[in-house]
């Protein structure tokens, strides 16, 4: 028997407006699912919807995306920007590790977070645009070797 799952991709608006149609028409999950070419779990799965909404909650399925990002409280922001005032030379680990080191060793923020924080406050380096590679090197960049042994 092969093990490959079957892929089934998303429902269209159209195969969940058949589904309810021949469903409310014959009465039948199963018929209703075999004109639709699509399983009983889907049909139940967008049941809820359908006796909430009607048809119009059939156009449109719900993203999974996250809608908001998960801010962190005003207090925490304020420690990463002072610990970066107070130390330029540390970077995002090092604030999220020292924030973690005051909380009894418990992350309260992760490195990114930090760095995202302190892009938001204008404390982070903006990247410079760099040539690329193999190209010339930008007149700011000093030529090198690229690996040639020295006379």
């Amino acid at each position: 028997m092969d093990k490959k799952r079957t892929y089934f991709p998303r429902t269209t608006a159209q195969q969940r407006r058949l589904l309810f149609e021949v469903w409310e028409a014959t009465g039948s999950v199963a018929e209703a699912c075999r004109q639709a070419h699509v399983c009983e779990g889907t049909f139940f799965k967008w049941k809820p919807r359908f006796v909430a909404g009607g048809y119009a909650a059939l156009e449109k399925f719900q993203s999974r995306a996250p809608k908001t990002v998960h801010w962190k409280p005003k207090e925490v922001e304020d420690q990463v920007i002072a610990l970066r005032r107070q130390h330029l030379e540390w970077g995002k680990k090092r604030i999220a590790d020292e924030l973690a080191k005051g909380n009894n060793w418990v992350p309260l923020v992760s490195p990114n977070t930090v760095k995202r924080i302190l892009q938001d406050a204008d404390l982070w380096p903006k990247p410079e645009a760099r040539a690329k590679r193999g190209g010339l090197p930008s007149p700011s960049e000093p030529p090198t070797n690229r690996g040639r042994p020295s006379t």
